[in-house]
């Protein structure tokens, strides 16, 4: 499963994109009462949950890996690492809701006026789960060298 946990670093900028542009065109289609951008909008919510449930994944996996190095007497911050996941799980879970809530809405064609604004409150909250999980990735990797050669458990070379 080393191989899926490698996976990590590369996939979870996709769903940072994604639902960062979800909240940008949420915000510009209700502002500018453009369907173009409400529907874009959508399009980009749905892939932008698919990316993240795989982000999750991957990175389930990755903390899998962490701990068994963690048994190698590597020093990993596991704290950290909950944190992450913590914020990587309610950003999940938080924009399927709002893509339930809002596909409600759609269906039942309520998904007009003010509801508009209420979606882009959301998605302004939902960035900044986005946000303190990446900030909480970031700082795995670039203070404490999660995910790095650095903190690889040292091979010994035999001689020949």
């Amino acid at each position: 499963m080393e191989f899926l946990a490698g996976l990590h670093p590369k996939i979870v900028h996709f769903p940072i994109a994604l639902l960062l542009t979800y909240t940008l065109l949420e915000f510009i289609g209700a502002i500018f009462r453009n369907e173009s951008f409400s529907k874009a909008a959508y399009i980009i919510l749905v892939l932008g949950i698919l990316g993240a449930i795989t982000a999750v994944l991957t990175g389930n996996q990755a903390d899998e890996v962490a701990e068994i190095l963690f048994d190698k007497d590597v020093i990993i911050p596991l704290g950290a690492i909950s944190q992450h996941e913590t914020y990587a799980t309610i950003t999940l879970w938080f924009f399927a809701a709002v893509l339930v809530f809002r596909t409600y809405f759609l269906i039942k064609k309520k998904f007009v006026g003010i509801m508009k604004y209420v979606f882009v409150v959301l998605a302004l909250i939902g960035s900044y789960f986005v946000l303190q999980t990446g900030l909480k990735g970031g700082s795995l990797v670039y203070q404490h060298g999660v995910g790095t050669d650095l903190l690889k458990p040292q091979q010994t070379i035999q001689p020949k």
